[in-house]
């Protein structure tokens, strides 16, 4: 009776079970009649079965009502994740939170976005009113009270304010959701490529089974007595709101260099981007098709006339000559190295960087960006979709990613290679929208910057406050999966701070050998604005790291020290260089060649030799001991002094090794000073070659290697304070 307690449908069963029971053992006085024999049975066994539905149909209801409490606890957890994601976009998206958005009609628009039904209506704002974020542009009404993106369409647009929503959710279970919604891609051939298959255009593709649809291809003009020469492996993609807008195509081979400037050429294009490096895991991906001076392909003459190398892409320039034609174009190659042998890039700030360069320096009236990687679909597909999608974002405040990369495969095989490329684009597309464009040319950053200080006399904050608050949410958190290295147990007395870890795929091993001691410093590789891992950021050394820190300068060439605190007994930080003279530290050693002082800054400069490889020479290596930083102050007391320290150090590093030096900065934590300069120095640069200021760009990128670099809001402010010192004195 206990175990049936609080289940009446199976105390009833129990008795009715009884009841049978007793029934069918029952002796009978009487043999019964055959017929009432055969009723009785047919009764009982339509009790039986009445019995089991019963039961069956309560069961149901009891999972019914346990399905709706689930859905109900995982509604109102998707609430909690819409309130966290509306916390981090207010900033951008408050007048957008109770309203759908549209963009006006468009009559060249062919493209996937055609399904959707337009009002050409838009409100107007006051440039004042405008920020820099991606949401706050001039926005279009709605014709009606639904959005067009609900109706019809099994994989609707997601409002931008939703994104991140439901990017988490879709990142749940293993990111079953991207894997769900990436397979249900048409996978292989969706269209006739018979013109790709010919015999004579078979050596023409770089991959057998990447090759152009018939309906798309760019057709190039024959050459003469050659029919087959109007073939290339590219094919025409959609912009937004543009037809055409690239035209996807493999890395060049051989054989196609001179159908690729005919391309070129023929269909007036401005830019070319390229999205591989030319030999990735000892195998070619693309054959060089540009010159480093003067090439002639076929009737074309092309000329490098310039490189601007960058830490994740390099720009060339080109100038390009037919014979016969009295006409000199520039066309400009953007070359992103940033993309790992395997995979997608760790962080999307390189990128997408890169693509609002190529965005800006497109002449409007240019013919289609023409993109490629090795095969021209997967990192080609990445690119495409983001950009597209990034103006989509901007003009409507929706991001339509599936059907976007449906109809970018119904243009060319296979865009978008695989589920990790699709789930990229999605983070890709969040953090642009989370950022926005923050880059503030030169001439307007004076009047901006005084603006972002500004405080708002009813929310008590300021723009400059917000952009740190929005810094803060995108700054990637490390897991301890992610400094597994420094976690080691014997490297925990290498660690000045356990909670302050470089994480592994930053660190520079240590190479020189110095007996059983490990290969682990607590020391991080960071790109400068022209040059890849040009930055070493480290903490102060420890007693017991000191011959870890020369090596650290040796094995990895490094010309510069810059030495943000002070020798501090009492905090472990003790003097690791020689004053006068030569000390050996472990296999290096150490000789302090001169010494002098220019303001706040102390100048060494030393020679070390590794004494294990003698033959290897000599390396100079000037520090620059700061002193313009009192330990108990955020920031320098100076702003002009500690630009004059990030001038000095520049102007030697221009000197020594050619430029290819590193510099090691160091503070306590190896955090929020180092950084500064780090990203003060990125600024700098940023200036020099772009005219633009982009201090949030600069701290990100910092941020994405090691979180706590700039720590502080009075820090981030100084950086910008700089940079204003820095337009001002020059």
């Amino acid at each position: 009776t206990s175990s049936v307690r609080g289940f009446p449908f199976l105390h009833i069963l129990t008795n009715t079970c009884r009841f049978l029971t007793s029934a069918a053992t029952e002796e009978p006085e009487v043999i019964p009649d055959p017929a009432k024999q055969t009723d009785r049975v047919v009764k009982i066994a339509g009790i039986s079965a009445g019995i089991l539905v019963f039961i069956l149909l309560l069961l149901v209801v009891i999972l019914i009502v346990k399905k709706s409490k689930l859905a109900k606890k995982r509604k109102d957890a998707m609430g909690n994740t819409r309130q966290e994601m509306t916390h981090m976009v207010n900033a951008m998206d408050r007048s957008y939170a109770d309203q759908s958005t549209l963009h006006a009609e468009d009559p060249l628009s062919i493209t996937f976005m055609d399904q959707h039904n337009f009002s050409p209506r838009y409100e107007n704002h006051s440039a004042t009113a405008e920020s820099s974020r991606l949401l706050d542009v001039p926005r279009y009404l709605c014709e009606g009270t639904e959005s067009p993106y609900q109706t019809g369409q099994l994989h609707p647009a997601i409002r931008v304010a939703d994104l991140l929503q439901h990017i988490n959710l879709m990142k749940t279970s293993d990111s079953y959701g991207f894997k769900e919604e990436y397979e249900s891609f048409f996978e292989g051939q969706s269209a006739s490529w018979d013109v790709a298959k010919k015999d004579q255009n078979r050596a023409k593709n770089r991959y057998g089974n990447i090759i152009a649809y018939d309906h798309s291809r760019v057709i190039l003009q024959p050459v003469e007595d050659d029919p087959s020469s109007d073939y290339i492996n590219a094919n025409y993609i959609d912009g937004y709101q543009r037809p055409s807008h690239y035209i996807a195509t493999q890395g060049p081979v051989h054989e196609t260099v001179y159908d690729f400037w005919r391309m070129i050429w023929q269909e007036q294009s401005a830019c070319i981007v390229m999205v591989t490096n030319l030999v990735e895991v000892g195998r070619v991906k693309c054959y060089k098709y540009w010159p480093d001076d003067t090439e002639v392909y076929g009737d074309f003459k092309v000329t490098c006339v310039e490189m601007e190398p960058l830490a994740e892409y390099v720009v060339r320039t080109f100038t390009l000559e037919r014979r016969g034609y009295n006409e000199i174009r520039e066309v400009k190659q953007f070359h992103f190295t940033g993309w790992p042998d395997h995979g997608v890039p760790y962080h999307a700030t390189g990128l997408l960087s890169f693509i609002r360069r190529v965005k800006f320096s497109n002449p409007p009236s240019a013919g289609p960006i023409v993109v490629h990687c090795s095969a021209g679909a997967g990192r080609t597909g990445c690119y495409i979709v983001i950009d597209i999608m990034l103006d989509m974002a901007e003009r409507e405040g929706v991001v339509d990613i599936y059907n976007c990369v449906k109809a970018l495969r119904s243009r060319r095989i296979n865009m978008v290679q695989t589920e990790e490329q699709y789930i990229f684009i999605h983070d890709a597309i969040l953090e642009a929208c989370l950022c926005g464009e923050t880059a503030i040319p030169v001439c307007e950053f004076k009047a901006a910057y005084f603006d972002m200080i500004r405080i708002d006399s009813q929310t008590n904050s300021s723009h400059l406050k917000d952009e740190f608050q929005t810094l803060n949410s995108v700054t990637p958190r490390l897991q301890a999966e992610d400094c597994s290295i420094a976690c080691l147990p014997r490297n925990h007395d290498k660690n000045r701070f356990m909670d302050m870890l470089p994480p592994d795929r930053c660190l520079p091993f240590l190479i020189t050998i110095d007996g059983e001691s490990s290969n682990y410093i607590n020391a991080a590789l960071m790109d400068s604005y022209r040059q890849p891992a040009a930055f070493i950021v480290t903490q102060y050394p420890l007693p017991n790291t000191v011959k870890d820190f020369w090596r650290l300068v040796y094995d990895y060439g490094c010309t510069s020290i810059v030495m943000l605190n002070e020798v501090d007994l009492s905090q472990g930080c003790p003097q690791y260089w020689p004053e006068e003279g030569m000390l050996r530290y472990g296999p290096i050693q150490v000789e302090c060649m001169s010494c002098s002082m220019d303001c706040d800054v102390i100048n060494r400069i030393f020679r070390i030799c590794n004494l294990t490889r003698p033959q290897e020479g000599y390396l100079m290596v000037q520090q620059f001991q700061y002193l313009g930083w009192a330990s108990h102050r955020e920031v320098p007391g100076s702003k002009r002094s500690f630009l004059k320290l990030i001038l000095q150090v520049e102007k030697w590093q221009e000197e020594c090794e050619e430029g290819e030096g590193r510099t090691i900065i160091h503070c306590l934590n190896g955090g929020g000073r180092s950084g500064m300069f780090c990203a003060i120095g990125i600024v700098v640069e940023m200036v020099k070659r772009q005219n633009v200021v982009d201090v949030f760009h600069a701290v990100k990128t910092l941020r994405n290697s090691k979180p706590n670099m700039v720590e502080a809001p009075e820090q981030y402010r100084f950086c910008y304070d700089v940079a204003l010192e820095y337009l001002e004195s020059s």
